[in-house]
């Protein structure tokens, strides 16, 4: 299949590197966004999120003619959705982004193409998308009900990248790739082997599916034991830092860091995709996710108990991203945590985030977003909610005079949470 065209439906965090990939290795790659802004930005041969190298890598690709941004979906020979897969209310699946994705591109499928969904997913949609665009295009075949000689080939390809480090990782991590029949899998490892260098491993769809999920909570799980052991330690009086530090040393434990919770659009939602899925089976991956949900509450009763040392404490909180050194504020904790003091003391509160220029709606009129300095020279109280690079390099002696709730474990343990 040559692949000469590829379209990318969705142009965010994930979207837009993979397009950016598949045009730097000289195909030509028309990316699909419903956000006019962000499309013009990417046609400016500029980027509308923070991702380190990827500002390079699309402005060579944009002006060299390999990559054109636009709203409305093309003919193409491939289509990648990498569309946002929220939770509804009572976590439970939204899949409305896929299946508008599916109705925009059904009107430009033409025999021969293949469709890949990157989006993570409940298990069961790729097949559910295969149905939808079958029924939006009487006149193709689709495997679902075709075998292996469908007009149109459906593939499960998740991504498995870091942010912060997703054009590295996007190349050398393997990926999974499960296909609704075994030559629909073949397609798809043959496309994605045009930037990849880690192996492309293929199965089926459900397992695809399964595994992206599994991994993802498998994540949560493990995070939530050590915000767990941060809850026990507070009662007990325990450095949680030190405790972590020391039985990591033993050769078959790896305690991760506690933190005020877990965001991102992957850790923070795809473990709920399994419980719905399987709710009497996934007992222990629930219980993971209401650990992990619960811990903001915990952090923001912490800044109120110590708040009420002060008449009008001015609280700074350091951080907004769900992690390190990166933009993206999608499930993040410390806006959760945030959007809350803001309420208990109303013109309070301020926020630092290196990594932004405006605050989230959620936010706006609620909060200040200040510089570190102002921050410092202002606040009673401070609550470190992310480790950025920048906030690494403190001067504790800086900190001296005001209540430090650290929940990164970033400065002194004695002061840590």
């Amino acid at each position: 299949m040559a692949f000469d065209v590829i379209s990318i439906i969705g142009l965010g965090y994930i979207g837009l590197p993979t397009a950016a990939a598949f045009a730097s290795r000289r195909r030509h790659v028309i990316g699909v966004d419903v956000n006019a802004g962000a499309v013009d930005t990417i046609n400016r041969g500029e980027i509308h999120i923070v991702e380190p190298e990827l500002d390079m890598v699309v402005h060579a690709a944009v002006t060299e003619g390999y990559l054109r941004a636009t709203t409305i979906p093309e003919p193409a020979d491939v289509f990648l959705i990498a569309v946002p897969t929220p939770l509804a209310e009572g976590h439970r699946p939204d899949l409305r982004h896929v299946d508008e994705a599916c109705c925009a591109v059904a009107p430009v499928l033409k025999a021969g193409d293949l469709v890949v969904l990157e989006s993570t997913s409940p298990v069961g949609t790729t097949e559910r998308m295969s149905a939808e665009l079958a029924r939006l295009r009487p006149d193709l075949s689709f495997p679902h009900a075709a075998g292996e000689q469908s007009d149109v080939r459906i593939a499960y390809c998740p991504e498995r990248v870091l942010p912060g480090h997703v054009i590295r990782e996007l190349v050398e991590n393997d990926r999974v790739i499960g296909g609704m029949t075994r030559r629909c899998a073949v397609a798809a490892a043959d496309l994605y082997r045009i930037f990849v260098a880690g192996e492309c491993v293929q199965t089926d769809v459900r397992t695809a599916e399964m595994c992206k999920l599994a991994e993802n909570a498998y994540r949560d799980v493990n995070i939530a034991f050590a915000n767990e052991l941060s809850l026990i330690c507070d009662r007990l009086e325990i450095n949680v830092w030190e405790l972590i530090r020391l039985g990591n040393r033993h050769p078959r434990v790896d305690i991760l860091q506690p933190g005020p919770g877990v965001g991102g659009h992957c850790i923070a939602v795809d473990p709920w995709f399994i419980v719905d899925s399987a709710p009497d089976e996934a007992r222990l991956i629930r219980a993971a996710r209401t650990v992990n949900d619960a811990k903001p509450g915990y952090v923001i009763d912490r800044v109120a108990h110590v708040a009420r040392r002060f008449r009008e404490p001015l609280i700074a909180c350091l951080g907004l991203a769900f992690k390190a050194d990166i933009d993206d504020l999608r499930e993040s904790p410390a806006v959760h945590i945030v959007r809350y003091l803001a309420g208990q003391f109303p013109g309070q509160v301020v926020a630092v985030e290196p990594n932004i220029w405006a605050l989230p709606a959620e936010l706006d009129g609620e909060v200040r977003l200040v510089g570190v300095n102002e921050a410092m020279a202002q606040a009673d109280i401070v609550v470190i909610l992310v480790d950025h690079v920048s906030f690494r390099a403190f001067d504790p002696v800086r900190l001296q005079s005001k209540v430090v709730i650290d929940t990164r474990g970033l400065l002194s343990r004695e002061r840590s949470i």
